[in-house]
């Protein structure tokens, strides 16, 4: 797949969430456990999470490489009746098996080829093509650079989202984030004069603000903000609050932070000059754990600036456009069939996007793949570990809470979606006979508290069978 698709090992993983179900085949064990009280308390869900103790299990055990592989008779025997409930409207789905290789037919599918409204399953599209056009450690740099006059500076966005003017030791929702304090310490020593205007350079990026089929109160609800290369906290207004309200304006508001550090009276919009010198920069946390982050929380905002950040990685207008067009041209070359693939944002908020099943599945079999050889890059792993844990953390802390779902509390990993009308599940699970499973089910047409349910009793009827009837 060429340079694009490189990645290096990564040192660490700075996100703390709770332990991969990770596919074994040859040499390659896995095993699924729920994070502890100190991680959900750092994702900001320990206090839901204990409303739901996870369900005891007897012993975390590795998956087994000669697992047998269940059948499309036998999926189909146990999900007979499930997929017919009214509560799914239309639905549509894949079961695959992880170690498949590259191309094969799913184990099971029910008009996987149709392309479905996905809600938030959109991001598993957006992690793979930030993984594929990235490197995993790469970061996303804010630069301050003289301004026209003396007295100026001009604040350069680049795309994080992560920045804040939380000061050292106090963090909000992103991990690591970039601070507007070690900017401005940076600007004082290399600017050595008085600052009384900063100005915000938004360049980077294109287009409208807001993405065609995001709802109109969208930004208002807090699920998102107006999209600027140069923001704090995600365009938070309270950097603790995942969904809590957004500035209207976030490019201003980062320039007020940066200005109010510096002793600066103004705050204009101004462009960087093309050879101005570098007085101090800040970057984000790796791209890898952004895409954690963005899964685990379903954060629409690092889901947006991702996308943008492929774009200007494959030299492609930075706009909602031009993000789109770069998602799917990624995952082309990556040699995936995007057929009835809309993308229309890159966080699924818009009810524009269109994704059939079997995309979702691929991508999630690729992230789930073993590797080939002691040398051979797993460039997509970040997608499993990001996945949210049935009853355990992100997205998933509160579902599979009772009846039959409960089976798959801490076995089910998955990336959840939902709109109104909109509901999906698409993720991992393992079998009763350690077999590692991926599924991508998308429900549309009925309402998601009506769905929710239903998707999860089916990812848990995935984790009880063998399937091979």
């Amino acid at each position: 797949m060429g340079r694009r698709h490189r990645r290096t090992e990564r040192n660490t993983r700075r996100l703390a969430v709770v332990a991969v179900a990770v596919m074994a085949l040859a040499s390659l064990f896995g095993a699924v456990a729920l994070a502890g009280p100190d991680a959900r308390d750092r994702l900001g869900i320990g206090a839901t999470a204990a409303r739901f103790p996870p369900v005891p299990m007897p012993a975390l055990k590795p998956l087994t490489p000669t697992a047998p592989v269940p059948t499309a008779a036998g999926i189909t025997q146990a999900l007979a009746g499930q997929l017919d409930s009214p509560e799914l409207g239309e639905v549509t789905g894949v079961v695959m098996d992880s170690s498949a290789p590259r191309g094969v037919a799913p184990l099971w599918g029910r008009d996987g080829a149709r392309a479905m409204v996905p809600g938030s399953t959109t991001k598993l599209l957006t992690a793979a093509s930030a993984l594929l056009s990235m490197n995993p450690t790469d970061r996303l740099a804010t630069r301050v650079v003289p301004g026209p006059t003396e007295d100026s500076v001009v604040l350069v966005g680049g795309g994080d989202p992560s920045l804040t003017a939380l000061p050292a030791g106090q963090d909000g929702l992103y991990p690591e984030p970039a601070r507007i304090d070690d900017l401005a310490a940076e600007v004082k020593q290399a600017h050595g004069r008085p600052v009384n205007t900063v100005y915000v350079d938004t360049t980077l990026w294109s287009g409208p603000a807001q993405a065609p089929g995001w709802g109109p109160t969208d930004v208002a609800d807090g699920y998102v903000a107006p999209m600027s290369p140069l923001m704090l906290d995600g365009g938070r207004t309270d950097p603790s609050a995942q969904d809590g309200p957004r500035s209207d304006d976030p490019a201003q508001a980062a320039g007020r932070a940066l200005a109010d550090a510096l002793g600066a009276s103004e705050v204009r919009e101004g462009t960087a000059a093309a050879d101005a010198p570098l007085l101090g920069s800040v970057s984000s946390p790796p791209i890898a754990s952004l895409v954690e982050y963005m899964l685990t929380a379903s954060d629409n905002v690092a889901a947006e600036a991702l996308a943008r950040q492929v774009a200007v990685t494959r030299d492609t207008e930075a706009s909602f456009d031009g993000a789109g067009r770069a998602v799917t041209e990624s995952l082309v070359q990556a040699g995936y069939d995007v057929s009835g693939l809309q993308v229309a944002d890159g966080s699924g908020l818009s009810r524009d996007n269109r994704v059939p099943a079997r995309l979702l599945g691929a991508v999630l079999a690729s992230a789930a793949a073993q590797s080939d050889s002691p040398s051979d890059v797993q460039f997509l792993r970040p997608i499993l570990t990001g996945l949210p844990v049935a009853g355990g953390a992100g997205t998933l802390t509160d579902r599979f809470s009772d009846g039959p779902s409960v089976a798959g509390r801490g076995v089910v990993r998955a990336k959840t979606g939902t709109l109104s009308g909109a509901s999906s599940l698409a993720g991992v699970v393992t079998d009763v006979d350690g077999r590692l499973l991926v599924f991508a089910l998308l429900s549309n047409g009925t309402s998601p508290a009506d769905a929710r349910p239903a998707l999860d009793r089916i990812a848990a009827t995935l984790s009880r069978c063998g399937c091979r009837g």
